[in-house]
């Protein structure tokens, strides 16, 4: 396709036409140059696709909810579930999938953080990367959602995000910038929300500036369904599409056009995103054959890698002949396996845990709830099924109404209905196993006390009944690691009293403790730490050892670690390296995840793990340079299992030439020059040229101090210009 030449072929309406939806779910094309239109779909779980005339949902795999899938920590395994959504879409004629969502996870109480991946902006980064390679490797677009700073359903389409400078580029725009170098999503959805005043959509700083002219990027960038605020000002200021369609001509657009109020290089560029889009995509006819069962199998296996064991006291795996008391719905009719809103698709096949537990062993149920509510009448049953069986197995969770697209959560409490009725079965048979079915972190304190072991499950798509079996009865090792931090209660979490905001604006406070950077920096204790996740076998770390312990900024450095499964079985761990800079000008949180890798060890194996760390490791954003920067000086990289489990560490020094300390004028203290050891050494010249400062001359403006030796020393007046030239010189 000569996309220049198609665009000099088109006429000033079909340009204009071309940067609106056709309808809902399409794209326009050009079809008196053949150019065919582009039809989308939701959604980042599975793909939500209709009939075109009758509007049929036709059935599809549904994976596990986006916290499930990071999860796994697996990215291997996120590019095979990308490829096979990837092929259901060219199955169904889909060009684009409206996935993934990598907007963090700044409060528990977000009532779409089923569907984000992380609190951590390097895991959702590196999980969205593999799932976007996986998909558009069949010629299928991605559409990298929400840009930007958009954490709350609450006024999602009016609030703004105020967000300082630096927490925006180290946090919130870290996973979209690596999603684009990593993998180049073909397009980018833009947000319902304001980002410091102005529009998602509309919004020039990070649209044009940062997205396409900092990070380079040449997708396309589509608003969110409904999410344009003006038209004309999304066009000039760096939307492509608006959704949905039908989107008709506008006359203020075109006469903006007409007028050179709007510079036609800028619809040029707009529809060249548009054609390069086309051009990336399958064609139409261009479809692939489709096998569910299959695709239901991949589905399990990455359901199996999802579940993360929270508590295990020795109660866990259970043995094959075990008599269960299955308790609660969630397990049978009322499956929780997805989130609502635009996650939700028609499912091929859900597999009810019960089912798969019944072929399993002995299995007395009862229903004992519907939804959140608990009965007289089925609170008696439940009490009698414990009574009946050696394991009680306990499924409770977040419902449909508390957890869904819309709306965020009042709170993050479980049922309180199945809480009590808990801790009433507790007293007839403590042989508890937790099963909880979740989008996002939760309470656990009136759980923990009342269990021998919880079951992280997440909302593990429709393929979840055989791989939560499989885990509970060991035949596979539970390898999950929470993707997010649950928290002891909610009032510690970062952004308790700021969220979901009042009037207008949400700050984000917190700045960069956000997530585990709060709970780690701040030293606070909580229930279970980000990256945590148990296994019925153990593993050891040693002989961490690093290829060099003193570089340049620019030089790469590799990490190298032993791994030892020192249990009877076989299993995997994530091996993750958080890094500590030492030494900042600027405060930084305590340690941040730089790498991780998933290994599968067979019982007594060891392995010797190796990690790249280069510059942008090692960097931060310096608001004064505009851009990520080096400091010079001591780093420690700790390896562990968790944030909190850090098992072995290495230091080692970076020498940079950034200068992220402003240089200091004659203004500040003597006692500021002489902190930092990296920078403006002149003043120690000045202490060899004359004497040391008593030390009351320590803190008034360095100038004052000057004038004493200037009489003290005699100097003349350009003798002095020559002291504070010297001082002002940069290294």
């Amino acid at each position: 396709m000569d996309i220049k030449k198609i665009i000099s072929q088109m006429t000033i309406e079909e340009k204009l036409l071309m940067l609106g939806g056709k309808d809902g779910w399409h794209f326009y094309g050009v079809e008196r140059l053949g150019i065919e239109d582009v039809r989308v779909c939701d959604g980042p779980h599975g793909i939500r696709v209709q009939t075109e005339n009758e509007h049929v949902n036709l059935p599809a795999t549904n994976f596990p909810t986006a916290s499930a899938l990071a999860s796994t920590f697996n990215p291997d395994l996120l590019k095979l579930t990308g490829e096979t959504i990837g092929k259901e879409c060219r199955h169904y004629g889909v060009q684009v999938l409206l996935g993934p969502g990598v907007n963090l996870k700044r409060s528990p109480l977000a009532g779409r953080n089923f569907e984000y991946y992380s609190e951590d902006p390097y895991l959702s980064g590196k999980i969205a990367s593999a799932f976007i390679n996986g998909v558009q490797s069949q010629k299928v677009g991605t559409s990298l959602k929400h840009y930007v700073a958009n954490e709350q359903e609450t006024s999602r389409l009016f609030i703004s995000s105020k967000v300082d400078e630096r927490t925006f580029h180290e946090l919130y725009l870290t996973p979209f910038e690596m999603a684009i170098k990593e993998a180049n999503p073909w397009t980018i959805m833009g947000s319902y929300n304001r980002i410091n005043g102005t529009y998602g959509c509309e919004n020039e700083h990070t649209l044009n500036k940062t997205l396409k002219k900092d990070l380079a990027y040449d997708g396309l960038v589509v608003s969110d369904w409904g999410a344009v605020n003006d038209k004309l000002d999304s066009h000039r200021y760096g939307l492509d599409i608006q959704m949905p369609g039908p989107v008709a001509l506008d006359d203020r657009l075109k006469k903006a056009v007409l007028s050179g109020d709007l510079p036609l290089s800028i619809i040029d560029d707009h529809v060249e995103r548009c054609l390069r889009l086309n051009q990336r995509v399958y064609k139409k006819g261009d479809n692939c054959g489709l096998d569910l069962e299959v695709n239901h199998k991949i589905a399990q296996k990455v359901a199996l890698e999802s579940i993360v064991l929270l508590k295990n006291e020795n109660i866990l795996p259970l043995k094959s002949n075990t008599k269960l008391a299955v308790i609660g719905r969630f397990s049978d009719d009322q499956v929780r396996y997805n989130g609502g809103g635009s996650s939700w698709l028609n499912a091929y096949r859900v597999e009810r845990p019960l089912e798969f537990l019944k072929a399993k062993t002995k299995v007395v149920y009862a229903p004992a709830y519907d939804q959140e509510k608990v009965t007289r009448k089925s609170t008696e049953e439940a009490l009698l099924a414990a009574s009946k069986a050696k394991v009680v197995l306990f499924f409770t969770g977040t419902t449909a109404s508390m957890e869904s697209e819309g709306s965020d959560r009042t709170s993050i409490d479980l049922p309180h209905q199945h809480l009590a009725l808990l801790k009433k079965i507790h007293k007839i048979n403590s042989n508890i196993i937790v099963i909880l079915n979740n989008g996002a972190a939760v309470d656990l304190r009136e759980v923990q006390p009342y269990c021998k072991a919880i079951v992280e499950a997440w909302l593990l798509g429709s393929a979840s009944g055989q791989p939560l079996v499989d885990i509970l009865f060991g035949d596979h090792n539970p390898s999950g690691k929470l993707s997010e931090t649950f928290p002891l209660q909610l009032e510690h979490t970062p952004a308790y009293g700021n969220f979901p905001g009042l009037g207008d604006e949400i700050v984000y406070s917190e700045g960069l403790l956000s997530g585990y950077r709060h709970y780690d920096t701040r030293q606070l204790k909580v229930m279970y730490p980000f990256g945590y996740g148990l296994s019925y076998t153990s593993f050891k770390l040693s002989d961490p050892v690093l290829s060099q312990t003193k570089i340049t900024k620019d030089e790469t450095l590799t990490l190298s670690v032993i791994l030892k499964n020192t249990g009877k079985r076989k299993g995997q761990q994530v091996v993750q390296v958080y890094l500590k800079d030492l030494e900042s000008y600027l405060p930084r949180p305590l340690k941040e995840l730089r790498a991780f890798k998933k290994v599968e060890l067979e019982a007594g194996e060891s392995q010797k793990i190796s990690f790249t760390l280069s510059e942008r490791d090692f960097a931060y954003y310096v608001p004064h340079l505009g851009r990520f920067a080096v400091e010079s000086g001591l780093f420690e990289a700790c390896i562990g299992f968790s944030c909190e489990e850090i098992l072995c560490s290495v230091k080692f020094e970076v020498n940079s030439d950034d200068k992220v300390r402003p240089h200091l004028s004659l203004d500040y203290p003597y006692n500021r020059w002489i902190s930092y050891p990296y920078e403006n050494t002149q003043v120690k010249k000045l202490v060899e040229m004359t004497r040391n400062p008593f030390w009351w001359e320590t803190e008034p403006p360095l100038r004052r101090w000057l004038k004493v030796l200037k009489l003290e020393f005699n100097w003349s007046d350009s003798k002095l210009e020559e002291v504070k030239a010297m001082l002002m010189e940069e290294e």
